[in-house]
């Protein structure tokens, strides 16, 4: 028996949403976290740190209006850019909140799935992945998607080197090559394609996450710092998406 999401330390409660208006799958790109703590004059450690706390309160607030999928950009590809000290705090401490939340997760009935390039991760951080993947396998309350080592133009990449191979090796005929088979060389076939798709600090980019997938995503930019964000700004973003009209290229 899943225990249900704590009440947010507001008492705020979700606004009534139709169930057509709530999208399936929601990726949040967590920007911000090093802004705010130089606005405070801390290291932007402290930025990340603070940043935990908003990632898992989306959580509670995306299963407590019925959200069926959460992707979380937590390490992109090109993040190893920043500095030798930041790149290794992130691997730590992304390690560290895997291994920290993973219980917590299971009780709410989240499955965790880890999307990403094992290549140049920490194996400490791997362990922890699969840890939290194996025991929550089962869980079917809400997926997240923990993008760690992500990036999609690597993951179009990598999908079209091993459909390449598969097509040498006589396993695939060209002929055979469409978008659905193309989508099972992709990190998680599985998942759903992204229908809102939520930046926070009020940076109007993509930075590289889920492309594939979003083709299609409603974009809601808001100008808030991640470790400020709870799942009230979630729920804000639900709203602006059900007033959307999605028209899917028809007239």
């Amino acid at each position: 028996m899943n225990r249900p999401p704590k009440p947010h330390r507001s008492g705020a409660r979700p606004p009534k949403f139709s169930p057509e208006k709530i999208p399936g799958h929601i990726a949040v790109v967590m920007d911000g976290n090093g802004r705010w703590a130089q606005e405070r004059g801390l290291p932007r450690t402290a930025g990340h740190e603070a940043g935990e706390a908003a990632l898992f309160d989306l959580v509670e607030g995306a299963i407590e209006i019925g959200v069926q999928e959460l992707s979380a950009y937590a390490f992109s590809t090109e993040n190893w850019r920043r500095s030798p000290d930041e790149v290794k705090f992130l691997m730590g401490f992304n390690r560290d909140v895997i291994r920290r939340r993973r219980d917590e997760m299971n009780e709410l009935g989240v499955k965790v799935r880890w999307v990403g390039r094992p290549k140049r991760l920490w194996k400490s951080v791997i362990k922890e992945l699969e840890i939290a993947e194996e025991l929550t396998q089962t869980n079917q309350v809400l997926t997240l998607n923990m993008c760690v080592n992500y990036g999609g133009r690597a993951e179009i990449v990598d999908a079209a080197t091993a459909l390449a191979h598969a097509v040498q090796l006589g396993e695939v005929s060209p002929a055979e090559v469409n978008e659905k088979l193309f989508q099972s060389y992709l990190d998680e076939p599985t998942m759903r394609d992204v229908d809102l798709f939520l930046r926070s600090s009020g940076e109007m980019r993509t930075s590289n996450f889920l492309p594939w997938q979003s083709v299609y995503a409603e974009f809601v930019f808001m100008d808030v710092l991640w470790p400020d964000v709870d799942r009230r700004v979630l729920w804000r973003a639900v709203e602006e998406y059900g007033r959307r009209d999605r028209r899917f290229g028809k007239a």
